[in-house]
């Protein structure tokens, strides 16, 4: 390769790539001055520099002058001794090509962990490109693709799966995903099996904060900052749970999301591939939230252990199921959305009996009377006192006693 045409090859290959030329021909310097320091057995470290005009390249034997430093033992000064030209031509012949190839792999890697790793949590368009068993290509622009993986956690424990249970993507198929994890080329760190080759780009379907950037585009009040999304609970591909609060007293955070006829809404479960969204309205007190995040189902009481960040629900026997849901799906949520350790228990409902049931061992008269003041039932006669029923009924104490101690029986 002659070295104008060296020149040239770096132009087009850094117009094409996207890369500055001017960081090429430097590492393409670096790279050939410790090719040099080997092939021409120099004694002391060389220094490559390229005319930027012409190609021509210049080679620099480092000679140290003076005395070492006596800590380091390295040298402060150098001298620079040419390498003879011929020399020079011939290696760069035999070794620019593969040089320069290499280089321009590593910048163009480089150069996208530098424009994208300020990206992390960012929503992008791409379109899809191609997929395998554990991951989809998704090209992002030209030159730029990100890996969206979604691994078989049996048979690679040590992958993750960022794919909802519910998506399979074709060929060109267009995919909003969120930014979650930018690789650095030059990290220390010991690559992930095959990740040399993979994108440095890496994109998420699941992640909570895709619903997040999903809403700051369809809800111009929360872009605005009007409207905040407190929490996200999701089960990527079967439902999520939004809580969300205004700034603005006169604003339903609720119906701001959700939009006239679930206008805005539509836009983010159909993205979502028909993922059921519920917008429950923020609040600090912890019961109340408890309590919407259950929805659909309806809370008869709750006791809250604050310290132990626990919760135990009372429902009535018909809304135990509404409120654990299928497969456990909505009690989960709950718990992720408030961060709460949310129990369940079944409210024990006791029959009532009409007070005539009693009629063999109450004298009708007495039963007449109880049921003058508004007592039919037992249990209604026994939320009163003894005293209670005895001067509403205008009993005798020893009376009204005996009929408590009769009602009582029954449940016992």
């Amino acid at each position: 390769m002659a070295t104008s045409e060296l020149i040239e090859a770096l132009q087009a290959l850094a117009h094409e790539r996207k890369i500055d030329e001017f960081y090429l021909i430097e590492r393409l310097e670096q790279s050939l001055a410790k090719s040099y320091e080997g092939i021409l057995d120099l004694e002391w470290d060389a220094r490559v520099t390229i005319d930027r005009q012409t190609g021509k390249i210049y080679v620099y034997e480092l000679v140290p002058v003076g005395e070492p430093d006596e800590e380091t033992g390295e040298y402060s000064e150098f001298e620079e001794r040419d390498v003879p030209p011929d020399d020079v031509s011939r290696i760069a012949a035999q070794n620019a090509k593969g040089v320069i190839s290499s280089l321009v792999r590593e910048a163009g890697r480089q150069s996208i962990y530098d424009e994208f790793r300020g990206r992390v949590g960012d929503l992008v368009t791409g379109t899809v490109l191609q997929g395998t068993p554990d991951f989809t290509i998704i090209k992002i622009r030209e030159g730029v693709e990100a890996e969206l993986p979604h691994y078989d956690a049996k048979r690679n424990p040590g992958e993750r799966n960022e794919r909802p249970s519910n998506e399979h993507y074709r060929h060109n198929q267009r995919l909003k995903v969120l930014i979650i994890e930018v690789r650095n080329p030059n990290a220390d760190a010991p690559r992930a099996r095959g990740e040399q080759a993979r994108p440095a780009i890496v994109v998420s379907r699941t992640h909570p904060d895709l619903i997040r950037r999903l809403f700051e585009i369809e809800v111009p009040e929360i872009y605005e900052g009007v409207v905040e999304i407190k929490s996200v609970a999701r089960e990527p591909g079967a439902r999520s749970k939004v809580a969300v609060f205004s700034r603005e007293a006169n604003l339903d955070p609720v119906g701001a999301c959700v939009g006239m006829k679930g206008s805005r809404i539509y836009g983010i479960v159909k993205e979502l591939r028909n993922e059921n969204i519920d917008v429950v309205n923020y609040t600090t007190n912890t019961q109340l939230m408890i309590q919407r995040s259950l929805n659909p189902a309806k809370i008869s009481s709750i006791t809250i252990d604050e310290e132990k960040q626990t919760a135990s629900v009372y429902l009535k026997p018909d809304q135990v199921s509404l409120a654990i849901g299928k497969g456990g799906l909505n009690i989960r949520l709950s718990k992720m959305l408030t961060g709460y350790d949310i129990d369940v228990y079944r409210e024990v409902e006791e029959e009532d009996v009409d007070l005539n049931e009693f009629k063999d061992e109450i004298d009708a008269w007495i039963i007449d009377a109880l049921k003058a003041v508004g007592c039919d039932t037992a249990k209604s006669v026994l939320e009163l006192s003894v005293e209670e029923i005895a001067s509403r009924a205008d009993l005798e104490m020893e009376q009204a006693q005996k009929v408590v101690e009769i009602l009582k029986a029954e449940f016992e």
